[in-house]
Parts: C-alpha cells; structure tokens; sequence
C-alpha cells in the first residue's frame, strides 16, 4: 500500500488517469464553446438538427425536450426521449448541432437494435448493483485478515463490471457520433466545411469516454496491486 501512509499506487495508476481525464473535460469544453460562437449557415436549431436526423435515420417515435444545464444532453431508450441542454436545444450554432445529431444517433441506434447499445443497456443493471458494493466489499476486506482475500477479489470482479460497461460505453459512443455526421452530410444539414467542425466537437466530446474507461482501468490495476501486494506481505 505504500509506507507511512503514503499510496504510492495512486501516483503510478491514478494520476495519468487524472491528467487525461483534466485534459479531455478542458478539450470538450473549448471545443464546445469555440463552436457555439460558429452559427450553422442554415440557421437549424439542435432541435431542428435532431429531428432532421430522426428522419434521416426513419426513427419517428422519439420526442425531444429541453433540459436545463450544459452537456446534460442525452437519449433516455426507456422513454424514448431526446434530451437537450440550453445550450444546445434552440441555438442554431454548429457545436448544438453536432450535440443533437449525436444523441439522434444513439436514438437511431436504438431503432435498429445496434448490438453493442443492447449489450450495454443489458449491463446498466448488474454494473449499478456492482458500482453500489465493489468498493465497500474491498473496504471491509481490506480490513480483515489475509485469509479473506476472497471478500477483496468479489470487490475487485464487481468492479470489474463497471470497467467492461465503459468498455462497451466506447463503441456505442463512436458509432452515434459516425451515424450523426453521416445523417448531417448526406441529409444537406451542413455543409462540408462545417462538417468537418461538427466532427471537432464530437471528437472531444468522445475523448471523455476514453479519459473514463482509462481511470475505470487504471483503478482496476491499482485494486489488483494492492491485494497483491497484500498478500505478499503475509
């Protein structure tokens, strides 16, 4: 675990993760207001963008609402609704845009049974209860004697869970964003130039799913490290 109270396991796991997860937050937010201050030169709204790309993609049973805060865009499957930010609902800029498109894309997804979103939504359940009691698990095992390693290793594969779902999370987020610039092009939504910038936004945006599953591994080898090098100290 280290010496005097000192985890050296975070320096040497965490804080690479902590660097990039600072790096991709910053990257997604100046990417995102560079572009909201870019108007699309056909003046559609994000909710515009996202109907247009429903139709493109022939999904017509979602509906969209505005939801307050910034980046609390998302698609909820359960309801079938289209959840846009202020940013991003009735502004005509190139970043709220993109944003809609990609949520349409994950409504799109959803329509045509994209494997890797069903696989996803089959894990949301079993990496909640895991997400609850890994960590307490590890807690409590830590805690006791060596020979109830088997409390800290169940911790360790519950968490595992949450690390396979980010894993899959990646997929899932790449094709949306795939299936929002290919509706944007081929449906005259942007023209190429902005495209091209709509793909800047969504780049970032995806590179928070990346500084998030490399944390979720990062934390996994960490938690591996320490029960190893508990055990090795018995």
């Amino acid at each position: 675990m280290g010496f005097y109270y000192f985890d050296y396991t975070y320096f040497v796991y965490m804080l690479p993760a902590l660097i990039l997860s600072m790096i991709a937050q910053f990257r997604v937010k100046s990417t995102f207001a560079k572009y909201s201050r870019v108007s699309s030169a056909r003046g559609m709204t994000g909710r515009d963008a996202a109907e247009a790309v429903l139709r493109f993609g022939s999904v017509p049973q979602v509906s969209i609402r505005a939801v307050s805060g910034s980046l609390t865009d998302n698609f909820n499957p359960r309801t079938g609704v289209i959840s846009l930010s202020s940013p991003v609902y009735g502004v005509a800029s190139i970043a709220a845009v993109g944003v809609a498109a990609h949520e349409a894309g994950h409504a799109i997804q959803h329509a045509v049974g994209y494997w890797p979103n069903k696989l996803r939504s089959a894990l949301v359940p079993i990496t909640n209860f895991g997400s609850q009691l890994s960590m307490p698990l590890i807690f409590i095992g830590l805690l006791l004697p060596v020979q109830y390693d088997f409390v800290v290793l169940i911790g360790i594969g519950l968490y595992s869970l949450m690390v396979l779902f980010q894993l899959v999370t990646l997929p899932v987020e790449f094709n949306a964003s795939a299936r929002a610039l290919k509706a944007l092009g081929q449906a005259g939504i942007l023209y190429p130039n902005e495209l091209q910038d709509a793909a800047k936004v969504l780049r970032a945006a995806a590179m928070t799913y990346v500084a998030a599953t490399f944390t979720s591994l990062m934390t996994l080898l960490r938690l591996l490290a320490i029960a190893g090098s508990r055990r090795r100290r018995d």
